[in-house]
């Protein structure tokens, strides 16, 4: 019987905040645009995990659909670099947890963000070893619960568990039809009981629990 077991992680509020030099990153591709908009860390915050399409309609909402669109391309392009550059904020004892938990289980990340975030997060702190497999919104398009499903079917998972912070990741989760795991000190609450983790490293006990 295969039992190959799974951890699939969400990106922001989850292995990192990046929020800071997101805004950043944002404010000065705005300025390069010719918008002149400060875009703040509460704004990156409040649109986390949402899709790169929704994201675009909340920061450029004045904007036609056509500009709109180059915005966010050129905005989230400009972020990728820049986040390879300078990086974010990493959860306290990330790196520690990971190279414990893969021992047991294979690791993987889906997000709802641009192509090229995952692997910024990955080139910049030399995490490419620890994960198997990625999948995003920018790849594709399609929504977290189908990408979380189709990598948990292209990698002939036998079980696996969704890691992530706002109620948006449990929604996908259930549509995936996985366990669920909160990261409680992210950026969102959950509206169901579901197991949780008050910081990175006590996934490695919780993981147990719930796949175990």
């Amino acid at each position: 019987m295969n039992e190959k077991l799974g951890l699939i992680f969400d990106m922001d509020g989850t292995l990192w905040d990046s929020s800071e030099n997101v805004a950043k990153s944002w404010t000065i591709a705005n300025e390069k645009l010719g918008y002149h908009r400060v875009i703040t860390v509460e704004d990156m915050q409040s649109v986390m995990g949402k899709t790169m399409t929704e994201i675009a309609e909340i920061i450029f909402p004045d904007l036609p659909l056509k500009e709109r669109m180059e915005a966010l391309e050129y905005s989230g392009n400009f972020e990728n670099e820049y986040l390879r550059e300078h990086g974010g904020v990493l959860y306290p004892q990330l790196e520690e947890t990971l190279k414990e938990l893969k021992k047991k289980y294979h690791l993987y990340i889906v997000s709802n963000c641009q192509s090229g975030y995952i692997e910024a997060f990955l080139d910049y702190y030399h995490l490419w070893d620890y994960f198997e497999d990625t999948q995003c919104f920018g790849d594709n398009g399609l929504p977290k619960g189908q990408n979380i499903r189709l990598l948990y079917e292209r990698n002939d998972l036998f079980d696996a568990a969704y890691i992530g912070d706002i109620q948006g990741d449990y929604d996908a989760t259930m549509e995936a039809g996985l366990a669920f795991i909160h990261a409680a000190y992210g950026f969102g609450k959950i509206s169901h009981q579901v197991p949780k983790i008050e910081s990175f490293s006590e996934l490695i006990a919780v993981a147990d629990q719930v796949l175990g």
